[in-house]
């Protein structure tokens, strides 16, 4: 191992003595992401009108990757006014002065990310925010600002983001006049009336109603990854989609399962009482542009929304797999990181494996449980700024037990086995070390990673490999989707923070990881460069 050491120090050194070394720190950071260019798509099946909407969804994606600058950094002209052209578009990868993986600002003048961002003022403190006696507080579509007087208010979304949101619905509105298809419409006037008034539930049951359409728009506040002050706030971001109807067909028997999953889940009873509603969907869709909190940083690949717990349990959710992405993603850091890091004799780390642990992966957010089972409130507001690490770190987790579970029922195998799920879970695992513990996803699959490694399932050789044990791999996952399950179920902060602080740290061999993968040119993610 130490002689391993030693050659990764020398390589490191002549790479920089190459041409790593005339890069600056930022150009080498901006190396780590990968240029992915989006090309125009086949529109073939689609009319003029239908081009037309798919332009006045994309304007209306601008405008909320507009408010996502003012809530996560504020003024954006600020980031445009950057001399250095190297840091300036870092900072445009990162919506901000500060890296998304570290954490840490490398813009001059710039301190710390605030753990709330712009959600929350800088200086406001936990014991203020529980003793600020307003309900609207807990809404995802508030801001807390300080009034005239130094104290504390809630300020809705609409009325603090007016002319971007007026622009927003004056694109639906125009889609909406201008589109053939009634579902569509009646999505587009819902979500006008929802952007306008902080409130979704009818834009989210319209959504999950619009089957028919070959085009989708997702936007809206949506993701709280970005409250990391108390996991609540929701981001404003965009996707503009064209669904793959063959592949959302052949992915469909995955979904009619989800009521059934429920029942699967290991833990007891009191802890799956949700009950998912019975028209639960997948589709399968190509990206055509990402605005927000979706383009920022580490790119989503899959989502599963809504995350209103009412419609949930009424309608049930949508998960969308994000094809063209995931394809990007498997060939250029997936698959290598397998070559790079699984022993040759591990099952064949596949794209299959990687798009059904990513559909169970999004399906698990809609299972579980949304409120505690024993008066705590939301699992949110019993974990707080823990929340969003272990929703994370169980989508994965039950993700992957799901679909070992479903891989094994004769007819539904997609030519996959479970150690092929297994194996390309791992991989994803070993890649997402380098999203680091400053945000949820990082933190969350570094508790995964760890609790492998620490329980035996997997090991590390001297030659840098990893060695998978399938049968105790498939146990753990299930002992930890339980301890995940029942920390969320009973809202157990402490149980949450005691494990995180023995798991949710730097990997052991990371530095090593890391310097491999490196040396190897393996991005850490993607950037877009969409067809205009």
């Amino acid at each position: 191992m130490m002689k391993r050491v030693l050659i990764l120090a020398l390589a490191a050194t002549v790479l920089a003595s190459c041409g790593e070394g005339h890069k600056s720190a930022i150009q080498r950071e901006i190396g780590r992401y990968a240029v992915v260019k989006v090309p125009v798509p086949d529109l073939s099946g689609i009319t003029e009108n239908g081009k037309e909407v798919l332009n006045l969804y994309r304007f209306a994606a601008y405008e909320a990757d507009n408010i996502y600058w003012k809530q996560y950094f504020g003024d954006k002209s600020l980031i445009e006014k950057i001399e250095a052209a190297d840091v300036r578009d870092y900072a445009m990868i990162n919506y901000g002065p500060w890296d998304r993986v570290s954490g840490s600002s490398f813009v001059e003048g710039y301190g710390a990310r605030p753990a709330g961002v712009n959600f929350y003022p800088s200086d406001m403190t936990a014991q203020e925010f529980e003793s600020f006696d307003d309900p609207d507080k807990n809404s995802p579509y508030t801001l807390i600002k300080r009034d005239e007087d130094d104290s504390l208010k809630t300020v809705w979304f609409h009325e603090e983001y007016p002319d971007e949101i007026e622009k927003i619905a004056a694109y639906l509105k125009a889609a909406a006049d201008m589109t053939i298809k009634p579902s569509v419409r009646n999505y587009l006037l819902k979500k006008i009336e929802g952007l306008k008034t902080d409130s979704y539930y009818e834009s989210d049951i319209a959504w999950l109603e619009m089957e028919d359409s070959k085009m989708d728009l997702v936007i809206g506040p949506n993701e709280t990854n970005d409250d990391q002050f108390r996991g609540i706030k929701a981001s404003y971001g965009a996707l503009v989609l064209l669904k793959n109807l063959a592949k959302t067909a052949d992915l469909g028997k995955y979904a009619a399962l989800v009521p059934e999953l429920q029942k699967e889940l290991p833990c007891p009873e009191e802890y799956k009482k949700f009950h998912p509603g019975q028209n639960s969907d997948v589709f399968v869709c190509d990206a055509l542009y990402y605005g927000g909190s979706y383009n920022a940083g580490i790119k989503e690949i899959a989502i599963n929304l809504p995350y209103d717990e009412k419609v949930q349990e009424e309608r049930g959710t949508r998960t969308i797999l994000l094809a063209n992405v995931i394809d990007a993603k498997f060939n250029s850091i997936i698959n290598p990181v397998s070559e790079l890091f699984l022993t040759e004799d591990s099952p064949n780390v596949s794209r299959n494996a990687f798009f059904v642990n990513l559909a169970f992966r999004e399906m698990a957010h809609g299972l579980g449980v949304k409120e505690t089972v024993n008066g705590k409130g939301t699992v949110e507001q019993a974990l707080g700024s823990h929340a969003l690490t272990w929703e994370e770190a169980k989508a994965n987790v039950v993700g992957t037990f799901l679909a070992c579970k479903v891989l094994a029922y004769p007819d539904l195998t997609y030519m996959l086995t479970k150690e092929n799920a297994v194996a390309t879970f791992v991989a994803s695992l070993l890649r997402s070390q380098r999203f680091g513990e400053a945000e949820a996803l990082g933190r969350g699959n570094i508790m995964i990673l760890n609790y492998l490694m620490d329980k035996g399932a997997l090991s590390r050789n001297g030659a840098g490999k990893y060695i998978i044990n399938y049968g105790k791999t498939i146990d753990c996952i299930g002992e930890l989707s339980g301890i995940i399950l029942k920390v969320q179920a009973e809202g157990d902060v402490e149980a949450a923070r005691s494990f995180e602080e023995k798991y949710a740290v730097t990997p052991r061999f990371y530095s090593e990881d890391k310097m491999m993968m490196s040396l190897e040119n393996i991005p850490v993610d993607v950037v877009f460069d969409f067809a205009r």
